[in-house]
């Protein structure tokens, strides 16, 4: 598998089952864009991967990412193999502890902890299986030194969210020159930057109340000062990419620059809390000639 160029990370695409979500994806791949990247919370990223595999020829599709406190490692290597024998090697298993406040909201009887240790067991798990997931094949949502640390040691690499470029060159340090590093990069086009600013602080507004982001950005050297009040400029410009075409691209050329072998976006834009739920379509198309070139 290999992974290059831009991809698209979209909530919409998962979340959605209807005919324009497969025309939406087949227009990725005639755009350009590489490879098309879906979270999951509760269930069910196995078969949101299918739709999006069924409806491309070439892209990757990733999990961005799949919940070890949601599936056993069993479960999800027979739904990986599944995929890889129905599509070929088009389907990259991002995996992730996801976040305390959101497990034990969506779980029941589930306490948050050890994550670190609680991966490492997943990742046993995926080796030991009835049909073993290669390293080669999985990455992990990694941000803090251990869990890159161990993306490097026991997967393929990384898919670290809500990142800069520092951190990008930061991870490419850690887990060295051959892992796949592959951040999200959220993305405002517009240049007007009262509405880039606002629509960055609708973005992070979640993000920022959960512990692994806000101290990842404090590792980042952001203070308490900076997560007030929806987030400074300073944060969110440093986290959201707002402006035009070529202020855009200039920004994942950033991420490249620092060592991503990729780089996955997402669009935020207004009425849809951050790309949560909707199609981008007319955005997808209009930032494809600036970022597919890259």
């Amino acid at each position: 598998m290999n992974i290059s160029g831009v991809g698209i990370w979209s909530a919409g695409l998962r979340f959605r089952d209807d005919a324009e979500t497969l025309e939406a994806a087949a227009e990725l791949e005639d755009l350009g864009y590489t490879s098309i990247w879906m979270p999951d919370y509760n269930g069910g990223i196995f078969a949101a991967a299918e739709r999006m595999l069924a409806a491309t020829g070439t892209m990757v599709v990733a999990s961005g990412i799949l919940s070890v406190w949601v599936y056993s490692a069993e479960e999800a290597a027979a739904a990986y193999h599944r995929l890889r024998d129905a599509y070929g090697d088009r389907f990259l298993m991002g995996i992730g502890v996801s976040h305390a406040p959101v497990v034990e909201t969506v779980l029941e009887n589930v306490r948050y902890e050890k994550p670190l240790r609680v991966m490492a067991a997943f990742l046993d798990g995926l080796d030991s299986a009835a049909t073993p997931v290669s390293e080669e094949a999985r990455v992990l949502a990694a941000l803090g030194p251990k869990m890159l640390e161990l993306a490097g040691r026991r997967a393929g690499g990384a898919h670290p969210y809500n990142v800069t470029p520092e951190h990008t060159a930061l991870a490419r340090k850690t887990l060295g020159p051959t892992k796949r590093l592959i951040p999200e990069q959220a993305v405002a086009l517009t240049t007007n930057a009262d509405e880039g600013r606002q629509l960055g602080r609708e973005f992070l507004h979640h993000y920022l109340e959960l512990p692994n982001y806000a101290n990842n950005l404090r590792r980042l050297g952001f203070t308490d000062d900076d997560f007030a009040d929806g987030g400074s400029d300073r944060l969110v410009d440093a986290v959201i990419a707002w402006g035009d075409l070529d202020k855009i691209a200039s920004r994942i050329k950033e991420h490249l620059d620092a060592g991503a072998d990729s780089v996955c976006v997402q669009v935020v834009s207004d009425g849809d809390r951050g790309g949560m739920v909707g199609l981008h379509r007319q955005m997808w198309r209009d930032l494809a000639p600036a970022l597919t070139r890259l």
